[in-house]
């Protein structure tokens, strides 16, 4: 029983995937699972089910990984002795998705807060829309995701953690001087971003069902991948879109626009997902267990703005 296959035994089980485990590795996805099924020959157990999109641990798997974090934590403290535990730290990448949408909610704030507490660490944290990063959560690619609900919560375990009104703009002064019904929404030109997903996106569903509620069809007029791009088609006057609370605060809207809520209001909800059953490596743990009190700041930041 070789050091390697522990340690390749024990990011495939945080990870819930051979794919993931290979690319935090740094080698091939048939590396990982080869080292892993030459251990299951030597302790005479299989240590995953393999099935489906991900691994998961049998009982014995379960068992046995406490013992493998032990013997690797053992190692880790043994090159602490000989001054080379920075030299692996900085070799270790901590991911986590997040909506793409998040620079408008101080994802920075959260990367800040991360780099303080684990400086060595090589921090990334890709922007997607939120049904793929589900998608990456449940398929082991990713650990860990903030996302925007409702997303495909199959396999993963979801935190709630805020929430943000979305509200409609528009070039035309008199839509916007009182809340408007989804049927007004739908009866004018529309301007959505997030063209790759269409209604997909978590935000567009939300909206699509209330106007199916209200009977009626939500049909856009135009749809381009980025907020700041329909907000310069809505300046033009070729119709509204749409828009959370804090994008609208912090993106560069045109003068000649402006915004109001629904009358049955819509929010952003926003969540952290893991993927159910599967332990988060230390990285990521460290990482998730500053997402709460980002999470906090966030909100009192949007209630403040709200009051003001």
């Amino acid at each position: 029983m070789t050091l390697q296959r522990l340690l390749y035994f024990r990011t495939a089980a945080s990870l819930g995937s051979f794919n993931a485990a290979a690319r935090a590795l740094r080698c091939t996805q048939p590396a990982v699972s080869e080292q892993v099924r030459q251990l299951e020959r030597e302790l005479g157990v299989a240590l995953f089910a393999r099935g489906g999109r991900g691994l998961t641990l049998t009982s014995a798997g379960r068992a046995f990984q406490g013992h493998a974090e032990r013997v690797a934590e053992a190692a880790d403290d043994a090159l602490a002795s000989v001054g080379r535990r920075g030299a692996v730290r900085r070799d270790r990448v901590v991911t986590m998705g997040v909506f793409r949408n998040a620079p408008y909610y101080d994802v920075a704030g959260l990367a800040a807060r991360f780099c303080a507490v684990d400086p060595d660490a090589h921090l990334r944290l890709p922007g997607q829309n939120s049904s793929d990063v589900a998608a990456a959560v449940r398929a082991g690619e990713l650990e860990a995701g903030l996302v925007v609900l409702p997303v495909d919560d199959r396999q993963l375990d979801v935190r709630p953690l805020f929430r943000d009104e979305v509200l409609v703009l528009s070039a035309d002064p008199a839509r916007t001087r009182r809340r408007l019904s989804i049927a007004k929404l739908a009866a004018a030109p529309l301007i959505l971003y997030d063209a790759t997903h269409g209604f997909d996106d978590p935000t567009r569903r939300q909206f699509a069902a209330a106007a199916q509620e209200a009977g009626v069809a939500l049909t856009p007029r135009v749809e381009v991948e980025h907020i700041e791009t329909a907000l310069q088609l809505v300046s033009l006057g070729l119709g509204d879109t749409i828009a959370a609370r804090a994008v609208i605060r912090t993106a560069p809207i045109p003068d000649n626009v402006s915004a109001v809520g629904l009358t049955e209001p819509i929010h952003d909800s926003f969540a952290l997902i893991t993927r159910r059953g599967v332990a988060l490596s230390p990285g990521t743990l460290a990482l998730v267990n500053l997402v709460d009190d980002w999470a906090a700041t966030v909100a009192a930041r949007l209630k403040a703005k709200l009051a003001g």
